[in-house]
């Protein structure tokens, strides 16, 4: 399990690499939900994700020699430019694997930030050419299977707690599950009774699944608009820190989601991706058993959203 001193020595190993993300009240927001409410604003995060945390980490413990050899990473979304942007800021060589449906917008960005970048048909022959790649001598940064990276994504959690120490709720959407992991570990570490929920959507719900059946289950098919969250399957790892540590797990709809993020730009100006507007969905869904003094934290992941996805999301 990880412990808060891997967290804190991932946090000392960021300073300076990364940004220490606002978290803003929202008055509309605490109307809505029925108590004071907060955005974690992950979206104003170097490459606009909060993936640079786990990367950084992860590559600031290579040795020289392993810096020497590069590393590989496999993304439809989020990990593939905060890997590259990683790699590029610390001088190693980076080459990500990407489904061939990613959004335009996602692979020129990864290029932008120096990465080589190899298509393939599908998610399934992303991995398995990040599998040869290895073999190649690449090293391996996986977007979520690895302690190091979820400590990385676990700093958020610290400084929720610093700038919200009331805080009595905070969710967190899940793709396989790396950020809630580090950022559950944090926030029981130090703030036990603090309830945490897990949002995914439909279409991209392998932690729900795979808490129902006991087991890892891979999704035949990502079908949900937030392609962001759309790992396959989840990990043995995460599922063991999901069950340990996490309240709840939700899954909301598409179009509740894409309700949630238009108000949200409309209410709030902070345009972020439908893998962070499902968790005001989820929220909403709690009003009931809310304290107008409880204090809510919605944790946005990320706002790399294009000008044509946002238009599609409204027809």
């Amino acid at each position: 399990m990880l412990s808060l001193e891997f967290i804190c020595q991932a946090q000392h190993r960021l300073r300076g690499l990364v940004h220490r993300t606002p978290l803003v009240h929202s008055a509309s927001l605490s109307e809505r939900l029925g108590a004071k409410a907060y955005l974690k604003l992950e979206c104003l995060q170097k490459t606009g994700s909060f993936k640079p945390r786990g990367a950084f980490n992860k590559m600031l413990t290579l040795t020289d020699a392993e810096r020497r050899r590069g590393i590989v990473a496999v993304s439809g979304g989020n990990h593939a430019q905060g890997a590259a942007y990683a790699a590029r800021q610390l001088g190693i060589a980076a080459t990500i694997c990407m489904p061939a449906s990613t959004p335009r917008n996602y692979v020129d960005a990864t290029r932008g930030y120096g990465a080589e970048v190899i298509l393939a048909p599908d998610i399934r022959a992303a991995f398995a050419e990040v599998a040869r790649q290895q073999a190649a001598g690449r090293v391996l940064v996986h977007p979520f299977d690895d302690p190091l990276v979820a400590a990385g994504q676990g700093t958020i959690g610290l400084e929720i707690l610093e700038d919200v120490p009331e805080v009595t709720e905070v969710y967190v959407s899940i793709g396989g599950g790396g950020l809630i992991t580090g950022i559950a570990a944090a926030l029981r570490a130090i703030k036990p009774q603090v309830k945490i929920i897990g949002v995914e959507t439909a279409g991209a719900d392998a932690m729900s699944k795979a808490l129902a059946a006991g087991r890892i289950v891979e999704l035949p098919a990502i079908t949900s608009i937030a392609r962001t969250l759309g790992a396959p399957a989840v990990s043995e790892f995460t599922l063991t820190h999901v069950k340990a540590l996490v309240d709840d797990v939700l899954v909301v709809s598409d179009a509740d989601t894409v309700e949630a993020l238009f108000w949200l730009l409309e209410r709030t100006k902070y345009l972020m991706e439908p893998a962070a507007a499902c968790c005001l969905v989820a929220a909403d869904g709690h009003k009931a058993r809310r304290k107008p003094n409880d204090h809510v934290v919605l944790l946005v992941c990320g706002g790399n959203v294009s000008a044509v996805d946002l238009c599609s999301y409204r027809r």
